[in-house]
């Protein structure tokens, strides 16, 4: 019996290792935490104390991204990349709150960690994607009506979230007024793309046949049709697999739960670091996209190689969509309850990154096969982005 349950196909070694780890860091922080991020925290004790959480986190990150990515392999297209896609997304929101409503002042951390994630994923992990697909496959088809939707929810809810801030005050910020109007607009219109996503249009997210750069609607009637005749031979395996769902469902609670409980800490370490180094404010946002989105990096990469670069641009651009659309609200209806301050609009030289990014995806993804030199390309945008995070 031990044996089944310690390493089990269903639940390997590696994420009983993960589980036990998190929760012992866990219980350490809850029996020590208080005595240990005292004021006289000293700098070697702030540099093993954030190794430790970060460690732990990205751990954990790690074994969430692994437990979604089985729970999509038995949901199938669009689902299970949503699924992935809102755990992941669900961890950045959990970091970002435990920033802001932390004993520091940050601002700041919600515009950061967006315009990071942008910079990430859609220059440095797109960019990758295109030069590793293409390095293994050639020439890469995705579905341009999937892409062309993505892109445009990232237009308009980016925009709104941190462009237009820039010209409704001198400082970046919405108004409480404003910010409900836009915190229920953003959750309204995200909440009609997913709807469109998981229902009719789910074809416009699923990798087309080989030579077709969209999925006809017959392709889903012929496959929704094979389905319908493999009914008997599923129901044999129903059982089994809803209790696989649920089991890694499970799984996939317990591993988020150590990051929520440990968020606090890493803020609390975290302020201190920016602070004792005199380190970019917006560096706190960048640290929360790469804990949050290094996992799911390495699975749209890999998804790229296996030449399912349209499952790539579901976990990149998709990731984007809901970060802004679930982040956006969450900050600004923190800020109105707590009444801290929340500055959303970025620089202008990140406005002109936004705009260059924006314009670079469009004529990368432009109803073409991919190709590597627009990854050069986007790496190259990337690399400006780490240039004036440090040298603004």
């Amino acid at each position: 019996m031990g044996r089944f349950c310690f390493n089990s196909p269903l639940i390997p070694l590696t994420t009983w290792s993960r589980l036990i780890g998190s929760w012992l860091v866990v219980i350490f922080f809850i029996l020590s935490g208080e005595t240990l991020l005292n004021d006289s925290l000293s700098a070697f004790s702030a540099t093993w104390i954030f190794l430790l959480l970060f460690i732990t986190i990205l751990t954990a990150s790690f074994g969430v991204v692994k437990e979604a990515d089985h729970l999509a392999e038995q949901l199938g297209e669009p689902y299970g990349t949503l699924i992935l896609t809102l755990s992941i997304v669900l961890i950045e929101v959990i970091l970002i709150a435990s920033v802001l409503l932390g004993p520091g002042d940050f601002p700041t951390i919600g515009r950061d960690s967006i315009f990071a994630v942008m910079m990430i994923i859609m220059n440095l992990v797109v960019g990758i994607c295109l030069l590793a697909g293409s390095a293994r496959n050639g020439e890469q088809e995705y579905n341009t009506q999937g892409t062309n939707s993505y892109l445009s929810m990232i237009v308009l809810l980016t925009g709104l979230a941190l462009v237009l801030p820039n010209y409704t005050s001198s400082q970046g910020e919405y108004s409480h007024t404003q910010a409900i109007g836009i915190s229920g607009i953003t959750i309204l219109i995200y909440g009609a793309f997913l709807w469109m996503q998981m229902r009719g249009h789910r074809r416009f997210f699923i990798q087309p046949p080989k030579g077709l750069m969209n999925v006809p609607e017959q392709y889903i009637s012929a496959s929704d049709a094979l389905a319908d005749n493999n009914v008997e031979k599923k129901d044999n395996h129903a059982e089994s697999n809803k209790k696989t769902i649920i089991i890694r469902s499970c799984v996939l609670i317990g591993l988020i739960l150590p990051i929520v409980l440990l968020a606090h800490y890493l803020a609390i370490v975290t302020d201190y670091g920016i602070e004792a180094l005199g380190a970019p404010a917006a560096v706190g946002g960048v640290l929360i996209a790469i804990i949050v989105f290094t996992p799911e990096s390495i699975t749209a990469v890999k998804a790229a190689m296996n030449n399912e670069m349209q499952r790539a641009i579901n976990l990149c651009q998709g990731a984007f969509v809901s970060t802004v659309g679930l982040t956006v609200p969450a900050v600004l209806i923190i800020g109105i309850i707590t009444g801290k301050q929340v500055i959303m609009g970025i620089s202008n030289a990140e406005i002109v990154l936004f705009a260059i990014t924006m314009l670079l995806t469009m004529l990368s993804f432009n109803g073409q096969k991919t190709s590597p030199i627009q990854g050069w390309i986007h790496l190259a945008i990337f690399a400006v982005f780490g240039l004036i995070l440090f040298y603004p």
